[in-house]
């Protein structure tokens, strides 16, 4: 199984030398603690001396960029000690630590604080720092763990023999991976630090984010997690959170680590080099995993978080969407415009236009009307539809829905934003008043105790009779909202208009069952084959739900991380909403991830096949059951590079089902731009084209008709490299790959410098559930050393391979012309190979570049677990290239194959069908 789950690869370029920031001394800090050694003790803004000396900081500037003023002194007030002797458990070992003094950051310190460690595997250890008189809330993410200490490890933990600082060194190396001064360490209520050196600046992962580079800056960079509904933009806090990170030491080792956490986080990374977390929640929960690569790294991590989940093979495929066809007819007409053009095209996105006014499990039978017929005849052409689902509008009146006369009702009105009409007609926004009130009653502009239509304008709803809106009546009487902070009244926010939303709370296996049910009868009314689930982080166009949100501990926290506007409620909901599992405070940042378990179990179920889930927030462990997309990004060449390092970090966060809205989503794009992003998009994991409301449409440039790869690249041309060593499966191309499926394959092989390749061919239905677990596929591993290819068959649990036919093989990178080409001992015709000194290689078939059905197969997926689908090539057994004098030895079984290409290249064809 392993072998399966290492079939993908990434390639990462990743950079060792860093180096150390300083300054001139300041001859007013004498002993200070070095520049790139300080961390900060005002990590909030606006610190002034005054401030920072009551701490008992230090106080002294610098002109380091970025570099704090306010840090703590070498002989810090805080932190804690060792409080007892170690005790052993199963699994490891447990310390208890005590505060040094009664001096507080931000009040409430918690003294002991337990230090548990956990042998888990050989080269896996968590270790955690916790409240051992007091629950605390923890990430209901489960990691198997054996449940006793391994019997061996690759790493040592230790205190050091003063107990002031802990300790993980690499045991093969020395290298210390961990060290954190137990001095540096806060355990309050509300607020949790640790530093810990690093042993190198090549640090990588932290998300979501929108990274300048993939190798990140050690130069007092600070970056906050916290889902929020916010276009990319640099250090900005975006749609998901990711606290892992993967470091390579100066000898190339690799290690990673997880901090399990959902508060409201950030970290920062300093010079010395080092790393800093602070939460503001929860316990300090942390993963280690020894690698020593970093597939290896990847590996181990998603062996703790969940392997990916594997794709259905059409959803390798190109996909197209737009907020924005607003009916049917413009809907149909790009369609066949796609097929006009023979643009590669497998499957159809639909926006909440495709709504009756934006209401979930709805459509528009006026400006959709046929919708359901027409995703019938797409899917009798080979393509597939995926739908979007967001919030649940509030299918009642803008203030709630009360009966008259309810206090809440009152609350309401006398807090929500009104438009109402002033002087000479002209609308304007007021705070609600009790004439109001009794205005908007009297006129009959709603009516109490009725569900009403969501709309923009609260005046202008009009009336829907009680169960005609089944998904809120249904959720409503199940109870399966996310509530107030009284824990019985809906929370309500603001969504895109019209109208207002009420939140599911997926923690509550009550709301797993209603959008099970909801899910299942949409399937009845449109054949979707997927679900796109949006705005989930959770989105709110208020700062915080209706009345808004009260002035408390929880709401407004001590210390606030660094986020977006440093608030926690900015474009979602209050923190002391309740959830099934607490409060929002704690579980905000795992809307998105406790959506898409469920979504993907009913996708599965509808459809009886391979689910398709595209979640736009994500946690730890979102990569076993959904896809992700890198958010609301803009038609600039900024952002076609930036969504390089995005698709790469998140192969890393175990989500390599990844990809960025092709052309871009906001603004309009240009011919040049939109044309070099579908060349970049076609290697994307998941390749989409979409963009938004009121921006001129993606027209993809017809000069893909007839393109191919070569170089140099000109726009019509594709700059592609292989890397040499590999041996790349590829599959003639079609306008589907439900068509493409049935097409021959071709094989790639690029020599490294000891004219050396190895690769791997997966090959199963694409569709079918748990293919892997019930060991229906076929699986081949390819090598090529000395003039010799051989195919070694791994498992061979799928029929549907024994009839496909093996057109081409190219070999690149030779370095002597072959005299004789034999197959199975056998020498080959003369007319069925040729031979080119050099040259570029070329896509012979003419639409190969439409979308490029050569996809990067080997750079696509996971690093780890089951290898998705590709075109990959079938069932060669065993070839072998003399020179002069050489002989051919004989082989086992009997092929056909044929070649072509450049660098130098050897070309090779026949039209033998590979069958066992």
């Amino acid at each position: 199984m392993e072998r399966i789950r290492s079939l993908c690869c990434l390639a990462v370029v990743l950079a060792v030398a860093g180096g150390c920031l300083g300054s001139a001394p300041n001859p007013q800090c004498s002993g200070a603690v070095a520049v790139q050694r300080r961390i900060s003790c005002h990590p909030q803004p606006n610190a002034s001396r005054e401030a920072c000396e009551a701490r008992g900081c230090t106080w002294c500037t610098t002109d380091v960029p970025n570099a704090p003023w306010c840090f703590f002194p070498e002989d810090s007030p805080y932190g804690y000690s060792l409080g007892g002797s170690t005790e052993k458990t199963a699994t490891g070992w447990r310390i208890t630590l005590s505060k040094h003094q009664v001096l507080s950051l931000f009040g409430n310190d918690i003294s002991p604080v337990a230090l548990e460690v956990e042998f888990q595997t050989r080269d896996r250890l968590r270790f955690r720092l916790y409240d051992p008189n007091r629950q605390r809330f923890e990430v209901p993410l489960k990691i198997d763990s054996p449940g006793v200490a391994a019997d061996e490890t690759s790493y040592d933990v230790e205190l050091t023999d003063d107990s002031s600082h802990f300790r993980i060194r690499r045991k093969s190396t020395g290298t210390v991976l961990w060290d954190s001064p137990l001095a540096d360490l806060i355990f309050s209520n509300q607020y949790l630090q640790i530093t810990t050196t690093v042993p190198s600046t090549s640090v990588y992962g932290f998300g979501e984010h929108e990274h300048p580079s993939f190798k990140h800056s050690m130069d007092f960079i600070t970056y906050g997690m916290f889902s929020r509904d916010q276009a990319p933009e640099p250090f900005a806090n975006l749609y998901g959170v990711h606290p892992f990170y993967l470091c390579v030491e100066p000898d190339s080792n690799a290690h990673g680590v997880l901090l399990l956490n959902s508060n409201a986080q950030d970290v920062t990374l300093s010079p010395n080099p080092s790393l800093t977390f602070r939460t503001i929640g929860g316990i300090l929960d942390f993963y280690l995993f020894l690698g020593p690569t970093p597939e290896n790294v990847i590996q181990q991590y998603t062996e703790a978080i969940g392997r990916p989940h594997m794709p259905a093979y059409w959803s390798l495929g190109f996909h197209l969407s737009r907020w924005g066809y607003d009916s049917i007819d413009v809907l149909k007409k790009t369609v066949d415009r796609m097929h006009y053009y023979d643009i590669p095209y497998d499957v159809q996105h639909f926006d909440i236009d495709y709504m009756e006014r934006r209401l979930d499990f709805t459509y528009d039978k006026v400006n959709y009307a046929g919708l359901p017929q027409y995703l019938r005849q797409l899917k009798k052409e080979g393509m597939h539809s995926v739908v979007i689902l967001g919030k649940i509008r509030l299918p009642l009146n803008e203030l709630g829905g009360y009966q008259e006369g309810h206090p809440e009702a009152e609350k309401l009105v006398l807090s929500m934003p009104l438009e109402v009409m002033g002087d000479g007609d002209e609308p304007k926004t007021e705070r609600g008043s009790k004439d109001e009130l009794w205005d908007i009653k009297s006129c009959g502009l709603h009516t109490w105790g009725k569900r009403m239509a969501p709309r923009h304008d609260p005046f202008i709803s009009k009336d829907e009779e009680p169960g005609t809106y089944r998904p809120y009546d249904l959720g409503e009487e199940m109870g399966v909202w996310v509530n107030n902070s009284d824990g019985i009244t809906p929370a309500v926010g603001k969504a895109l208009p019209p109208g207002d939303s009420v939140f599911p709370d997926y923690t509550n296996p009550r709301t797993l069952e209603w959008w099970t049910q909801m899910c299942l009868e949409f399937k009845d009314v449109l054949d979707y084959d997927g679900i796109w689930i949006d705005m989930n982080e959770p989105s709110n166009f208020l700062e915080g739900q209706y009345p808004g949100c009260a002035v408390n501990g929880i709401n407004n926290p001590p210390y606030v991380p660094n986020v977006s506007n440093h608030t926690l409620a900015l474009k979602t909901l209050c923190p002391d909403s309740k959830t099934y599992l607490g409060e929002h405070y704690n579980t905000h940042s795992l809307f998105g991830w406790s959506q898409t378990a469920p979504t993907f179990k009913v996708v599965q179920q509808a459809t009886g096949k391979r689910a398709f889930v595209l979640s736009r927030s994500t946690f730890v462990g979102s990569g076993k059951y959904g896809g992700h997309w890198l958010g609301d990004n803009f038609s600039r060449w900024k952002d076609m590079h930036q969504s390089i390092i995005g698709i790469l970090e998140f192969n890393l966060f175990g989500i390599p089902f990844v990809g960025a809205d092709i052309c871009g989503f906001n603004d309009n794009t240009t011919y040049e731009l939109c044309l070099r992003w579908m060349q970049l998009g076609s290697f994307y994991p998941f390749s989409r084209n979409h963009n938004s409301e009121g921006n001129s449409g993606h027209k993809l440039p017809s000069a893909w008709k007839k393109n191919y790869a070569t170089v140099p690249a000109p726009l019509s041309k594709i700059p592609l490299f292989i890397r040499g060593g590999y041996i790349l499966p590829e599959q003639a191309p079609a306008i589907t790959t439900t068509k493409s499926r049935l097409n021959p394959f071709r094989l790639i092989i690029a020599l490294d410098e000891q004219g050396k390749a190895s690769g791997s061919l997966f090959w199963d239905d694409g569709d079918s559930i748990d293919t892997i677990e019930k060991e229906n596929y076929f699986l081949a591993k390819y090598t090529y050393s000395k003039g010799h290819l051989k195919t070694e068959i791994l498992k061979n649990g799928y029929r549907g391979a024994d009839s496909l036919e093996f057109k081409r093989i190219t070999i690149l990178g030779l370095k002597r012309r072959p005299y004789v080409v034999a197959f199975n001992g056998r020498a080959t015709r003369g007319y069925a190979s040729s031979y080119e000194l050099s040259g570029p290689l070329r896509a012979e078939h003419p639409s190969s570049a439409a979308l490029l059905p050569l996809r990067p197969l080997a750079a696509r997926g996971p690093l780890a677990g089951p290898a998705p689908p590709r075109p990959w090539p079938s069932l060669l057994s065993c070839a072998s290239l003399a020179g002069p004098g050489e002989r051919v030895r004989p082989a086992a079984d009997r092929r056909s194959w044929r070649d072509t290409g450049g660098l130098p290249s050897l070309q090779l064809q026949g039209g033998a069908r590979g069958v066992l």
